[in-house]
């Protein structure tokens, strides 16, 4: 079976002066995990290499330039879950980790799902990924922006919850055994709540894979929960509709459900890959098959 990957780099109205700045962060990304796939690696790194090469692209919502919360401080979630076992790690509200991705993957070797904050972090001393000061994932766009808010520059229920801050990334990629494995890291909602969470670190909600396929949404995160979107898209493919039904259906439910918006990237077992969104803009790429360049689009 030939490897797959699709990628996202979020879905919101974003600037024109940031869409080719997206569109190539995602090209880079599938890139990165399509070499992995062709030389035999597994799903699991590739959507590990992939989505850490969105964190640090500080393009995106997700470690180095993300969002600030309230108290100006970058805090990250991140998931990832392996289709062949149910396996799952997740962390949440990390302050102090790069790659929160490549935490989540350690936790979801361990024989935990979900650790958050300052365990999140002493856990990552423990496996052996680094720390960081919180200050080297700030940058000056971000800064600028949440002082903007705080000035009143700013309105703060438009930025919240009106299709401006949902740049969160995600990936999911087969590998040449067979294996599907999605993944989603956020810096979450600019000037959340300290200790807001999301549905990017939730097993169903953010990510979710089984035999069947697999999922990672992007998009107003309390609404997702309420539907666990990822795991609603890839029940669907599971009971017959094909990948492009089920990630049109999933973003059609939660609009008719919630009036909410959103984006999914969805891959079936045989490397089929779909996306959709409701938003002004959705940023993403993938490789399959015998593809020789990637599909890039934003």
């Amino acid at each position: 079976m030939p490897p797959a990957v699709i990628v996202h780099g979020g879905a919101w109205n974003m600037p024109a002066d940031l869409l080719d700045a997206h569109g190539n962060g995602c090209r880079e990304a599938v890139l990165r995990a399509w070499r992995l796939l062709r030389g035999g690696g597994s799903a699991q790194d590739a959507v590990d290499a992939a989505i850490n090469y969105l964190e640090d692209d500080p393009t995106f919502d997700a470690g180095t330039g993300s969002f600030l919360n309230a108290d100006g401080q970058v805090e990250l979630d991140a998931g990832m879950m392996d289709g062949s076992t149910l396996a799952a790690g997740a962390v949440a509200a990390v302050h102090r980790v790069r790659n929160p991705i490549t935490l989540a993957r350690r936790v979801m070797e361990s024989q935990h799902v979900l650790i958050v904050g300052s365990g999140a972090e002493r856990f990552a001393e423990k496996v052996g990924v680094p720390l960081c000061d919180n200050t080297d994932l700030v940058v000056e766009r971000e800064r600028r922006r949440w002082e903007s808010l705080q000035a009143g520059a700013l309105d703060a229920d438009t930025v919240l919850f009106g299709k401006e801050s949902f740049s969160t990334v995600g990936a999911v990629a087969l590998d040449l055994q067979g294996n599907i494995v999605a993944g989603t890291s956020t810096g979450g909602s600019l000037n959340k709540w300290p200790g807001r969470v999301g549905d990017v670190p939730l097993v169903g909600s953010g990510f979710y894979a089984t035999q069947h396929g697999g999922a990672s949404c992007t998009g107003w995160g309390e609404g997702i929960m309420r539907i666990t979107m990822a795991k609603h898209a890839v029940d669907l493919m599971s009971g017959g509709r094909s990948a492009p039904a089920a990630a049109a259906e999933s973003i059609q439910l939660l609009a008719d459900t919630l009036h909410g918006v959103g984006g999914i990237i969805l891959m079936d077992l045989e490397g089929n890959v779909a996306h959709a969104h409701s938003t002004g803009h959705m940023a993403y790429a993938f490789l399959t098959g015998e593809m020789a360049e990637p599909v890039v689009a934003v």
